[in-house]
C-alpha cells in the first residue's frame, strides 16, 4: 500500500465534525481536559454532549492541557507509517503550549519531514485552516507548499464570538486583553476576537441580541461582494443563535464552504455555555 505524500494533522480544538474529518482524512490529535480528579481525551474519553450536561452540576471548573511531547511523538509516528511527510496545524500558540510541545516531539521523528504551522487561531478558525491545508495536500502540494499556502492564510483568518459571561476565561487564564472587562461581566455581553492569536475585546454591550448583532454588522461587513468566503459558525448550547447567525451569513454570502458545530469540551472548559462565535476567511 502506499504512502500518502502529506498527512494533514490538528488538535481537538479543531472543532471538527467527524463527517468533515473522514472527508478531508484529517488526523485530530486529543487535547486533554483535567476534571475531578480524571484525565480525560477530548472527543475519545468524553463527548460535547456529556460534558456540557455534566458542566452545571461540577463542583469545580474543569481545566485543560496539552498532549507532553512523548504523546506528540506517538503520533507522529503513527502517523509517519501512512505518510511520507507531515503538515501539523495547531492551536495557537498564545493560548496553549501544544505547539511547543508539538515542536518537542517532532525533534523525536529525527528527519523525518514535519512542518508545524501556529495557526494563531482557535476553534472553526483552526478547523478551516486545516481543511485548507487538506485541500492542498489532496491537490498534489508538497508539505513545505501546503505549509506556506496555510501560514499565507493565518493573517486573513478572523475569529469573533460572544460570551454569556467571562468567569470561565478568566478563571482559566485565557482572558488576555478582555481582562479590563472583568470588571464589569456581571452587566455586559463581551464582543471578542483573536488578535495575534490572542483574545482581545471588540464590544461590550448590554445584552445577548445586541452582542450577537454587533458581531454580525462586522462580520457581513467584510464578507459582503466577495467571491470566495470561507466561514464556520461555533455554539456552546446556543443552537438557535447559531442558526440564525448563518441564515444571515446565506443570505449576506454564497460561501464557498460553511461549517458549522458545537464547542468542543476542551473549548468549552474555557469559555463556558451560551458562547456563539464565527470564524472565516475570504480569498478575495
Amino acid at each position: 500500500m502506499s504512502k500518502k505524500k502529506v498527512a494533514i494533522m490538528t488538535d481537538s480544538v479543531a472543532n471538527l465534525t467527524p463527517e468533515v474529518i473522514a472527508e478531508h482524512d484529517i488526523y485530530v490529535i486529543p487535547q486533554i481536559l483535567n476534571w475531578e480528579g480524571k484525565t480525560l481525551l477530548d472527543q475519545i474519553d468524553i463527548t460535547t454532549a456529556e460534558f456540557y450536561e455534566r458542566l452545571p452540576k461540577a463542583k469545580e471548573l474543569p481545566k485543560t492541557s496539552q498532549p507532553s511531547p512523548g504523546q506528540f511523538t506517538e503520533h507522529f509516528m503513527k502517523v509517519a507509517e501512512g505518510a511520507e511527510s507531515i503538515v501539523a496545524v495547531f492551536v495557537s500558540a498564545a493560548l496553549s503550549g501544544t505547539i511547543q510541545s508539538a515542536h518537542l516531539g517532532a525533534e523525536a521523528m529525527g528527519d523525518y519531514p514535519i512542518e508545524i504551522v501556529d495557526s494563531r487561531s482557535a476553534s472553526l478558525g483552526l478547523g478551516l485552516l486545516a481543511v485548507a491545508a487538506a485541500r492542498r495536500a489532496a491537490a498534489g502540494d508538497d508539505y513545505h507548499a501546503v505549509a506556506e499556502y496555510v501560514r499565507g492564510l493565518v493573517p486573513r483568518m478572523r475569529v469573533l464570538f460572544v460570551v454569556d459571561t467571562l468567569e470561565y476565561l478568566h478563571k482559566n487564564g485565557r482572558i488576555g486583553g478582555a481582562k479590563r472587562l472583568v470588571g464589569s461581566m456581571l452587566s455586559i455581553k463581551p464582543v471578542l476576537q483573536l488578535e495575534e492569536g490572542q483574545i482581545e475585546p471588540l464590544a461590550s454591550v448590554r445584552t445577548k441580541s445586541k452582542a450577537i448583532a454587533h458581531m454580525l454588522d462586522i462580520v457581513l461587513g467584510e464578507i459582503k461582494d466577495k467571491q470566495h468566503v470561507h466561514a464556520g459558525i461555533i455554539h456552546a448550547l446556543a443552537p438557535g443563535d447559531a442558526a440564525y447567525i448563518k441564515q444571515q451569513v446565506l443570505e449576506a454570502a454564497r460561501p464557498d464552504e460553511m461549517l458549522v458545530n458545537e464547542l468542543t469540551p476542551v473549548i468549552g472548559a474555557n469559555v463556558g455555555p451560551g458562547v456563539v462565535g464565527m470564524g472565516y476567511y475570504t480569498e478575495d
